[in-house]
């Protein structure tokens, strides 16, 4: 068996957002649906998993709203389930930017599809600048990309601000992200900073790797993902990559083999900034993990 994996947002005006949480949360558990889903005033946002049938009740649930009647989402498959419990929360921002007044409701730039995003990005007008977090672009990010080294979302308005008079000065600015939410908000940002020309791809990274031949395609490497997965490549299939449990950086075989790496506790990018509480906070969470394991249960400990 494998399960449906759906990456799933929309950008919606629900003022009645916290009244939304329980009825969505009681249907995800009688679906044994399990994942994340984010509400908030501005839209919603998550990523779910479950059987074929659950996830298609989850979304027509969802779509019975008809502000949210449109909700897109991208579906790849997981050999196992990648998530360990479901949990619907409530946020101010379904993607956090911490910027007054930006809204893709009101104003957004121009959506780009899959098919048409290598001819938009070989144009030399063009700035092309992924707004993911460092350790997602490390893993991989399209040919010539901008990488702004950012550690959450919340620093990408000031590193466009950092920019304006250097590496932004071009008419055309096109962005990317996983799933298409990140880049949504920041086309919002731009537009509000006075970027005219302002593009994103629509429906990000998955629905590029999803559609676009591996033969022409301007990706290089593999897509994190938010879930057990790590990452994936071309036709959304898993790739090798795992995760290090303390600072959440996608770990190789070869990173395994270092001396630093300790299952569990720490990788060979972390292990010299990790406390000795730390360390052992997590060498005793590794265990009650292995111990749950040889139960044949799951430790709800584990990242969702």
């Amino acid at each position: 068996m494998t399960y449906c994996v759906a990456a799933l947002y929309k950008f919606a005006s629900l003022p009645d957002y916290q009244s939304l949480r329980a009825p969505l949360q009681n249907m995800c558990d009688h679906l044994a649906v399990k994942g994340t889903i984010l509400l908030a005033s501005e839209g919603i946002n998550g990523t779910i998993a479950g059987t074929d049938d659950a996830v298609a009740q989850l979304l027509s649930f969802l779509r019975a709203d008809l502000r949210l009647a449109d909700l897109e989402h991208k579906e790849s498959r997981a050999e196992s389930m990648p998530f360990y419990r479901m949990k619907v929360r409530l946020k101010k921002e379904i993607v956090t930017m911490g910027v007054d007044g930006v809204d893709p409701n009101i104003t957004v730039g121009t959506y780009v599809d899959p098919g048409d995003w290598n001819a938009l990005i070989s144009d030399p007008d063009v700035v092309l600048i992924d707004t993911r977090n460092d350790y997602e672009v490390q893993i991989g990010t399209f040919k010539g990309a901008l990488n702004p080294n950012t550690q959450s979302f919340r620093e990408f308005p000031k590193w466009v601000e950092e920019n304006l008079d250097g590496k932004l000065k071009k008419p055309k600015v096109a962005m990317f992200c996983t799933g298409g939410i990140r880049c949504e908000k920041a086309s919002s940002f731009m537009k509000s900073e006075g970027f005219d020309e302002v593009y994103h791809l629509r429906g990000g990274i998955l629905k590029y790797l999803e559609t676009q031949s591996e033969d022409e395609t301007l990706w290089e490497g593999d897509c994190f993902v938010f879930d057990q997965r790590v990452a994936v490549k071309h036709g959304l299939d898993e790739s090798d990559y795992d995760q290090c449990f303390a600072c959440r950086y996608p770990i190789t075989e070869e990173d395994k083999q270092s001396a630093l790496y300790v299952k569990g506790v720490s990788c060979p990018r972390c292990h010299d900034t990790m406390s000795d509480d730390q360390k052992s906070r997590f060498a005793e969470r590794q265990k009650q993990i292995a111990l749950a394991q040889a139960r044949g249960q799951d430790h709800m400990g584990r990242k969702a």
